[in-house]
């Protein structure tokens, strides 16, 4: 590949689950791709527990603000990597679509929200093997 792969990551509310994958992404594919992520209803700011368990591991995702979700970050995107945001997703022919059944962390203490943190993790990871195998 001649271009860094776009990876957009969408929850409903953009404020938790896409944001912590969109943190792990950035800061493990060391540049190799280039990250996005949105919501299809999404909050005001980034929720504070995700913040923290973010920070835990020297992720700094608090000067973040939720997007709203656009054709256009579909369109421009490789690998589109859903959360629970059912149907609000558009879909485009050739694009890699994922759908990770995560719970959501909006109201949980740290603990859940760090098990939520170290799934996000995993999975990114793996997806980040698949883009761009020499981050691995």
């Amino acid at each position: 590949m001649t271009e860094n792969p776009t990876v957009l990551f969408v929850c409903v509310h953009n404020a938790g689950r896409s944001q912590m994958a969109a943190g792990f992404a950035s800061a493990l594919s060391n540049g190799a791709v280039e990250v996005l992520s949105a919501g299809s209803a999404p909050k005001d700011q980034i929720n504070p527990v995700a913040i923290e368990a973010m920070a835990e591991v020297g992720i700094d995702i608090a000067g973040n603000t939720p997007k709203v979700l656009t054709v256009d970050a579909v369109r421009e995107s490789d690998a589109v990597i859903t959360m629970g945001c059912g149907d609000a997703c558009p879909i485009f022919p050739g694009k890699r679509y994922e759908d990770w059944e995560l719970e959501d962390p909006a109201g949980k203490d740290i603990q859940t929200v760090r098990r939520v943190r170290d799934d996000i993790r995993g999975r990114v990871e793996r997806l980040l093997s698949d883009l761009v195998p020499s981050t691995s």
